[in-house]
């Protein structure tokens, strides 16, 4: 192997008692990079030599990497690069939505397996929640029918709705799904199926995606905007995702924003005007039809001059949003992704340049100041499932703290 190719990887500890975080770390740095030696993972990570031997045999065991074919660079000893094994763990992700719900299941290394599709009946939770676990169930057979082991190996169920959490909200309000947001989700689900539930919001779960198999992979401060029915933000900070004290951290689509002309009165959500609702709003379009984004993307190809209007006030909206995003967290990147069609992401995009002038426009910069990510109605279902995979393995502070009581990885 090139001895000087660039490696990314987070530190481990040679401190005594923190095997859980170390292995954590040589998952992440597996996942990556691909493929390294112990050599280099033993480099990338200021781990020794030794540590990072024991670490590779247990997770050899554990079935969690897998040895390949040794290799030679120049005259030195052949070196045996290790990567992760994608049976060695499963998860379910789950999306919630208005209208519709979506489940899909995942490998470790993120490859879809299976997915599954319903539309939410009338009723709220009280009834949708039995479409819901049956639609789990249905994927969790699928799953085991490509992967008979699966089972043995699922590390958890991650649920993706719309937020903000534990806000007051009035039961009509089509921006908030109130009844399910009074709903005890977790414990229903976790009941139903028997496993580990994580709840984030859309934003947060299509940024994990981002994360894991798109845009943001190996990127440490990035901030993904899903642009869905509503408007939000996941904040990738130091390689993690925050979501602040109550889950709520990236609403960017509840600032109240003041259109070019209006007066101060005239303030409302930032979402009202950018996003899919406010969009088939204008179009008399039914945000339940399930080929919505063919529909919009339809438009999109001859734009009308509704359309036209449409994209140049959210394009308005959207470059003040990136300027103050660029200023409060300096990301390497702002990704727009999630449930927006391509053809309207690419109108988008294009309008919305250039971009405000920030701290982030500098001469040295490797990665576009924005750029276009998952443009996928599947992507929060994506990183819903994404989530559990990334709270098993992934390398967090938290792990060194809990490795005393007995962490599990």
């Amino acid at each position: 192997m090139n001895d000087m190719r660039l490696i990314r990887a987070k530190s481990g500890t040679n401190q005594e008692g923190t095997s859980a975080h170390n292995r954590r770390v040589m998952i992440d740095a597996l996942r990556l990079n691909g493929q390294l030696s112990r050599a280099e993972l033993a480099r990338a990570t200021a781990l020794t030599k030794q540590t990072v031997s024991n670490i590779i045999e247990d997770l050899e065991r554990d079935g969690l990497v897998e040895s390949l074919q040794a290799v030679r660079n120049g005259r030195g000893q052949p070196s045996t690069p290790y990567r992760l094994v994608p049976e060695g763990a499963f998860a379910i992700g789950l999306q919630i939505d208005r209208h519709v719900t979506r489940t899909i299941a995942v490998d470790l290394v993120g490859r879809v397996l299976a997915r599954g599709e319903a539309n939410l009946p009338a009723g709220g939770p009280a009834t949708g929640v039995r479409t819901i676990l049956e639609l789990i169930e249905k994927t969790r057979r699928d799953l085991t029918a490509l992967a008979p082991h699966s089972e043995d190996r699922l590390v958890g169920l991650g649920a993706a709705m719309p937020g903000p959490f534990g806000v007051e909200a009035d039961a009509d309000d089509p921006w908030m799904m109130a009844a399910w947001q009074n709903f005890p989700l977790l414990e229903t689900l976790a009941a139903g199926t028997g496993l580990d539930v994580g709840l984030q919001n859309d934003a947060a779960a299509a940024a994990t995606a981002e994360r894991m198999v798109g845009a943001a992979h190996g990127v440490d401060h990035a901030i993904c905007i899903y642009f869905g029915y509503g408007l939000g933000a996941g904040l990738i900070l130091n390689g993690e995702l925050y979501r602040g004290a109550n889950g709520n951290a990236g609403e960017i689509g509840m600032i109240l924003s003041l259109p070019r002309g209006a007066s101060s009165d005239e303030r409302m959500p930032l979402e009202h005007r950018a996003s899919i609702a406010s969009l088939c709003k204008l179009l008399d379009l039914d945000p339940a039809d399930p080929d919505l984004y063919a529909r919009i993307d339809a438009v999109a190809e001859s734009p009308d001059q509704r359309l036209l209007r449409w994209i140049d006030a959210a394009a308005f909206e959207m470059r003040a949003a990136v300027q103050a995003l660029e200023t409060i967290f300096d990301p390497q990147t702002v990704i727009l992704c999630g449930g927006l069609p391509p053809g309207l992401a690419r109108l988008l995009t294009d309008a919305m340049m250039p971009l405000l002038p920030s701290i982030a426009d500098r001469r040295d910069r490797t990665l576009p100041r924005l750029q276009v990510g998952f443009t996928d109605p599947w992507a929060v279902a994506i990183g819903a499932a994404a989530e559990p995979i990334s709270r098993t393995f992934d390398p967090r502070f938290s792990a060194i703290l809990k490795t005393r009581a007995g962490a599990a990885v």
